[in-house]
């Protein structure tokens, strides 16, 4: 287990999501009610940058560009791309992907990610 600090609980509000570089790996971490989550930076799609999404309530995370959701917690698509109209003939090359996801902890105020080789 290789645990990184990257911020402390108090600097991301419930309902937040905030993109972190550790090592050569780029993250999100996301704050649930329920904790802290964290997942590969950008969409399985077509690599847009999901800190640039939306955090929705049901704990999805949608993706800026074609409208992709993804379970935070679990890194499953929930929602394939669906929009513009017609994104769905890229769909058929760029096939649903789940997000890699990463252990969260918190010890002494501090959020705290493993991310495997970083």
């Amino acid at each position: 287990m290789t645990l990184h600090t990257v911020c402390k609980t108090d600097e991301l509000a419930v309902g937040g999501m905030k993109a972190f570089v550790v090592g050569d790996e780029k993250i999100v971490l996301y704050r649930l009610s329920d904790g802290f989550f964290a997942t590969q930076a950008s969409c399985t799609h077509m690599f847009a940058p999901l800190a640039k999404g939306k955090l929705l309530e049901d704990c999805k995370v949608q993706c800026p560009f074609h409208r992709a959701r993804f379970d935070v917690r679990t890194g499953a698509v929930v929602d394939w791309a669906n929009f513009p109209p017609g994104i769905q003939v890229l769909n058929f090359v760029r096939g649903e992907k789940a997000l890699r996801t990463f252990k969260t902890s918190v010890k002494g105020g501090s959020v705290r990610v493993d991310v495997p080789g970083a």
